[in-house]
């Protein structure tokens, strides 16, 4: 999916998914079908340059932000609104 295909609560919510260190990209993926590099255009686009900046200092090498380089898995964090198991 396209992010000018998204309605504007639907970037509100990737935005606020990318900014939490506990969601991983693939659950953005599963909900929006936007992959990492498509979150980072989107999250360049609507947020201002500053913001942007220091949200990718914060999950550049984050391993709660994939899947693949988490060490656990019980005990996790998962939002209702989540629909990623």
């Amino acid at each position: 999916m396209l992010s000018n295909e998204l309605s504007e609560a639907d970037i509100d919510r990737v935005i606020a998914m990318a900014w939490e260190d506990r969601t991983p990209f693939e659950a953005i993926y599963v909900q929006f079908g936007l992959r990492e590099n498509d979150v980072r255009a989107l999250m360049r686009k609507h947020m201002k340059a500053s913001s942007f900046r220091m949200w990718r200092e914060r999950v550049t090498g984050r391993k709660t932000k994939h899947l693949m380089l988490r060490d656990f898995e019980k005990g996790r964090f998962k939002s209702s609104n989540q629909r990623f198991s």
